[in-house]
Formats: structure tokens, C-alpha cells, sequence
């Protein structure tokens, strides 16, 4: 249920990026919304139905 109130709620202000499916050629959404100071890291396909692909906390690259 948890999952299912987060996409609900997401918002245009989530949205990070689309990529392209390596394995099938359809177009991922990645949101990272904020949840209770949590970045959240979500990944969507949406062909007829919204399929989550992947869901856990952010993982801050250190690119310095």
C-alpha cells in the first residue's frame, strides 16, 4: 500500500530523468521524490500499466 500512496502522490517537481530500457527498448521514469527526509529513488515503466521497477532510498554518487 505504501507504494501504491507513493506513486499517487508523486508530483511534476519529482520527475529526474527518462532513460530507455536496455532489456526492452521501453522508456523508464526515475522520480526521487522526498519522504519524511528520505530521497527516495523510483523507477517506472508505464506500458498499459504503471509497473514499479525499482523503489528504495537514494544513493548519492561521490564524484569528487
Amino acid at each position: 500500500h505504501d507504494a501504491r500512496d507513493l506513486l499517487a502522490d508523486l508530483e511534476a517537481a519529482d520527475f529526474f530523468e527518462r532513460l530507455v530500457s536496455v532489456q526492452t527498448g521501453e522508456w523508464l521514469y526515475v522520480f526521487k521524490p522526498v519522504v519524511a527526509a528520505t530521497t527516495l529513488y523510483v523507477k517506472v515503466v508505464l506500458p498499459a500499466h504503471c509497473v514499479v521497477v525499482s523503489l528504495h532510498e537514494d544513493q548519492v554518487d561521490d564524484e569528487t
